[in-house]
């Protein structure tokens, strides 16, 4: 009969550090982003043409939409 061979170090090592190393990872990746906008240095730049703008007709169609 053989006998009994101990259990590799390192693998019990990497199955440690895979098991604890997962769940930061997962609350990591979940975790909202916040976005930093960029505040124009002048008053009188232009604002951007890309995202979200409230102009009239937006107010208009939420007062419409709000009976």
């Amino acid at each position: 009969m053989k006998p009994k061979q101990d259990c590799d170090p390192s693998r019990r090592r990497f199955l440690r550090d895979v098991a604890t190393t997962t769940p930061a990872l997962a609350a990591v990746a979940t975790a909202p982003v916040q976005a930093v906008a960029a505040e124009p240095a002048t008053g009188d730049a232009e604002p951007s043409a890309k995202g979200y703008r409230l102009t009239q007709h937006i107010i208009d169609y939420y007062k419409s939409a709000s009976v």
